[in-house]
């Protein structure tokens, strides 16, 4: 583990700082460029990454409102749900995201949010 030292006694993680600096362009580009479907999805792992789920949540739900036809977005946000044990939701999310692949031909994220669904609904399996 790499640490900084920081002004003051305090060490920070240099991974802590270099997710900060590179939410704060993703932040920058999106202004330029709001409604970019990949800087929404960027933002959201991000926010994800740094266990700050609501804000998540947020550009998740951004994401969806703006392209709802953003395959990759389904699966993640179903996990984001999973992880608060909203299963329901999840549930709603990767029926939807199902939906989505199938419409855009896209079988194989089909596939994995139908392995992520039969995960929720038999979870011995």
């Amino acid at each position: 583990m790499v640490l900084q030292k920081q002004a003051g006694p305090k060490f920070v993680h240099k991974s802590v700082t270099f997710m900060t600096d590179r939410r704060q362009r993703l932040l920058q580009l999106l202004e330029s460029s709001p409604g970019d479907s990949f800087l929404l999805f960027a933002l959201a792992k991000e926010f994800e990454a740094a266990g700050e789920k609501h804000q998540a949540f947020e550009y998740y739900q951004k994401l969806q409102q703006s392209d709802p036809g953003y395959v990759g977005l389904y699966y993640h946000l179903g996990k984001l749900y999973e992880s608060q044990a909203d299963y329901l939701n999840a549930v709603q999310t990767y029926k939807k995201g199902i939906e989505v692949c199938r419409k855009a031909g896209d079988q194989h994220a089909a596939s994995e949010l139908a392995g992520a669904l039969l995960n929720i609904e038999d979870p011995d399996e």
